[in-house]
Formats: C-alpha cells, sequence, structure tokens
C-alpha cells in the first residue's frame, strides 16, 4: 500500500491530513507559511491524490493505520497532527488508538456527537452519492462548502475545488465519504490527554458548531474557535486565519 506524501521545512514535525476528495495540495497556503518553523509533512489519504485507491470499505482507524506508516516512514515517533474533515476523524482514531505517536491535535471542520436527525442526514448523503455519483456530489457541496461571496468573487477557485472531487476514482471517494459520514468518536473524547485546537465555521452544516463546543467540553486541555459566516472549506476560503490559529497553537 502505497500513501503518497509532501514535506517541506525543517523543525518540530507537524502532520496535516485533507479532507473527502481532496489531497495533501490543498494545504499549500498553510503548509509554506508553517515550513518556516516545523517539518510539515502533507499526506494524501488512501484513494486520494498520489496514494493507492482503497479496494473495499474501511474506517478511520484504518487510515489512521496510515498514518502512522507516513511518520514511521519519515522518521517520526511523535508530532502534532492537524485534521480537516475526514483527515480530523483520521486525527482523532490516530490520537485515540496511538496516543503515544500525537503530542497535540487540531481538529479542524471536524464532525462528532452526531444527534440522530444528523445521522439520519448523513446516511441520506451516502445514498445521494451512491445513486447520482461523485460530480452531482460535487456540484451539490458548492454551499455547503463556500459562502455565497466566495463563490461569487472566486468562481475558478470554486471550480477547481469541484474539478479535484470529480477527479476521484468513484468508489475510493464513496468509501472515503462512508467514514467521513458515520465516523464519530463522541464517546472516546475524554481519553484525549493532549492539547487540542477545535475549529469550525459559524455555517457549517456538517462540521457544526455545536459539535466543536461539545468537542471542547470533552476534551479537558482544548480550545474551540468558531470563525464568523464561513462554512466548510476553510482551508480554501480562510488559509490566512487558520495559518494563525496554527502558529499560535503548535
Amino acid at each position: 500500500m502505497r500513501i503518497a506524501f509532501q514535506r517541506q521545512g525543517s523543525g518540530p514535525a507537524v502532520l496535516l491530513i485533507h479532507g473527502v476528495g481532496g489531497d495533501s495540495t490543498n494545504w499549500d497556503p498553510i503548509a509554506q507559511r508553517l515550513c518556516a518553523r516545523f517539518d510539515v509533512i502533507a499526506m494524501d489519504l488512501r484513494g486520494h491524490g498520489k496514494s493507492d485507491l482503497i479496494a473495499g470499505p474501511l474506517d478511520a482507524s484504518e487510515l489512521a493505520r496510515d498514518a502512522a506508516r507516513v511518520l514511521d516512514e519519515c522518521a517520526v515517533e511523535s508530532c502534532a497532527v492537524v485534521g480537516m474533515s475526514l483527515g480530523g476523524a483520521v486525527a482523532l482514531a490516530l490520537a485515540l488508538d496511538r496516543p503515544e505517536r500525537v503530542t497535540k491535535l487540531a481538529l479542524i471542520v471536524t464532525v462528532c456527537g452526531r444527534t440522530p436527525e444528523e445521522k439520519a442526514r448523513a446516511r441520506d448523503r451516502i445514498d445521494f452519492l451512491q445513486r447520482n455519483g461523485t460530480g452531482a456530489m460535487a456540484e451539490a457541496n458548492r454551499e455547503r462548502w463556500f459562502t455565497d461571496e466566495f463563490r461569487q468573487q472566486h468562481p475558478d477557485v470554486v471550480e477547481r475545488r469541484v474539478a479535484q472531487v470529480r477527479a476521484c476514482d468513484p468508489q475510493s471517494y464513496l468509501h472515503a465519504f462512508t467514514v467521513f459520514a458515520t465516523a464519530d468518536f463522541i464517546d472516546r473524547l475524554g481519553e484525549i490527554g493532549i492539547p487540542a485546537l477545535i475549529v469550525t465555521g459559524e455555517q457549517d452544516v456538517a462540521a457544526t458548531p455545536r459539535m466543536a463546543r461539545l468537542m471542547g467540553e470533552r476534551v479537558a486541555d482544548s480550545r474551540v474557535h468558531v470563525l464568523p459566516r464561513l462554512r466548510h472549506s476553510l482551508l480554501i476560503e480562510a488559509p490566512t486565519q487558520i495559518g494563525d490559529l496554527l502558529e499560535a497553537f503548535l
């Protein structure tokens, strides 16, 4: 199993894990900033970027084992881990399954503590993806990902993100999205004893502010930031704000 990654900079190591339908390049503006102070490792999740495809159903813990293998390949025993969306679930799985590997944890637009209604909506989205395909899901996500003004002012950036999802291997995307839509570590958050940064957008309908605050209540050493007006694609729409928060936290 080949798991690709980019590495740049020097200093304490930081592992960056992207979301569904993305790849390590989604971190580029933030990675270029962090590499002045850190050894920045940005991985391609299985089924994404230059990594091998996803062969069948899997869970967040299996993706976390891929992340641990990346750290092994980089000869990094432990480091700060930053995950976005699905990457946040993978980062949580890594911190819970292999706590000795993670020194700090940053969770950006990470879903946790779904209500029964939210679980039902997540299942509906899996059904939509199975019926209509990756391209239709990407088109339907424009408003979930970006604010109205960003879509109007930066249509080229939005189109590149949609095209990135369209280019994904369909089965890999389905398996990865299913992990995103079903993984939930809310009952284990009390096990986390390291510093945590939790960030979401005020208008994110997936990783809601309620979820972020709930995670903050469950993780003892945590700080929560809800960014006004923003939705799910914080790495693309708000890289400066995310970079500021990460630099202060790391």
